[in-house]
């Protein structure tokens, strides 16, 4: 998506404007007499079967493999998930983690919210794709970055990087740090962004997740990366094919929000359990049915953009796991969903359904992460030799 002047310009009026309604209607911000009961455990989510009539047609592997990273297309593995061997390693040989920590008071995209605990939300009777939430306010937090270096990277040279939702991901950086030396990656900066805490619907962690917009994305790009460049000491690419964005869960979805809406940016997405459902909070009229959007209407009614995106999904994955009952909310069914319109509009794309596997599955994460990264970064060349 291009973005002008002065779209750029009214994308930023639009959320100073959030915030300033956000807090300031009774409906969002007066809290209930009796706040609503802590939710019930989950129960256990169905398991689903990968050849569902309507699901794609997809590769069946040998238990225990994985795709190559260079095919695009569907698969499933399963139910054997040994660790792939970069994902083992005790500690970091090739590289190193700087961290530093970032205050809600310094920034001018994300002041904070929270859900008060113990409190939820409830459906709008008049439409079932909102959630009505009275419990949410203006509340300060402090996020953790950290930032993995190889030590082949050259100082003062530009570095292609991947960023990284919800705080440390010492997978990732165990990965990197072997695969770079074994030359399977090129030389890259890792950045793992803590979330600003919370979870879903009214909280911070799921503003900055579920919103469908560009927000997320600039905040990186104008309060997190200069910070990383200095407390780091490294310089980043400002290609976007040499960007890329990864997660879990909402962490996931929000991955590929900030590439589809700045791909002057990102055009590398890589996720586990993506959120492709109805979290967003506050209601969009531009997106109603949040991430659900992007298999719905964005990608299917949009020309191709320049995104590489692999995904990942369980068959014990998520399914109606809070109050909301709009159809929107079945993990399995909206990565499903996403491999079909990407397939139809001819995306680099590759789908796992894993068998045997719960919700962003740690041990198929194990498994599957390093050839995952192979595979988002598939053709890739500094922008000195294109």
């Amino acid at each position: 998506m291009h973005t002008t002047g002065k779209t750029k310009t009214a994308m930023a009026c639009s959320h100073i404007a959030l915030f300033a309604c956000l807090f300031s209607s009774p409906a969002l911000t007066q809290t209930p007499s009796t706040a609503p009961a802590p939710q019930a455990s989950r129960p256990a989510f169905p398991t689903r079967d990968p050849h569902t009539p309507g699901y794609v047609s997809a590769t069946q592997l040998p238990d225990a493999t994985i795709p190559s990273p260079t095919a695009d297309g569907n698969f499933v593995i399963g139910p054997t998930h040994p660790p792939a061997p970069e994902t083992t390693a005790p500690d970091l040989t090739n590289g190193s983690v700087v961290e530093f920590t970032m205050n809600s008071a310094d920034s001018k995209y994300y002041p904070g919210i929270a859900r008060d605990k113990g409190t939820f939300g409830t459906p709008d009777p008049t439409d079932p794709a909102k959630l009505i939430i009275t419990t949410s306010h203006p509340a300060p937090y402090t996020r953790k970055v950290a930032v993995y270096v190889p030590k082949s990277y050259v100082p003062g040279s530009e570095a292609p990087f991947i960023v990284g939702a919800d705080g440390t991901d010492r997978m990732l950086f165990t990965a990197l740090d072997s695969l770079i030396a074994e030359h399977k990656l090129p030389v890259m900066i890792a950045i793992s962004i803590g979330n600003g805490s919370g979870d879903a619907q009214g909280s911070e962690r799921g503003l900055e997740y579920d919103t469908m917009s560009g927000h997320y994305a600039e905040f990186v790009e104008n309060e997190v990366l200069p910070r990383v460049e200095t407390e780091a000491q490294v310089k980043l690419t400002h290609d976007p094919d040499g960007r890329a964005t990864m997660g879990g869960s909402s962490g996931g979805s929000c991955a590929l929000i900030m590439a589809w809406y700045r791909p002057d940016l990102y055009h590398r997405v890589l996720t586990y359990s993506g959120t492709y459902v109805n979290q967003q909070w506050p209601s969009n009229a531009d997106t109603p049915h949040g991430a659900w959007e992007f298999h719905e209407h964005l990608i299917p009614q949009n020309n191709r953009k320049p995104i590489r995106l692999w995904m990942e999904v369980g068959d014990h994955d998520l399914f109606n796991p809070n109050v909301m009952r709009d159809n929107m909310h079945d993990w399995v069914e909206a990565n499903e969903r996403m491999a079909k319109v990407l397939a139809a509009k001819k995306y680099h794309y590759q789908f796992v359904f894993a068998e045997n596997a719960a919700h962003v599955d740690h041990a198929v994460k194990a498994q599957t992460l390093p050839e995952a990264l192979e595979y988002i970064w598939q053709g890739y060349k500094p922008s000195r030799e294109k």
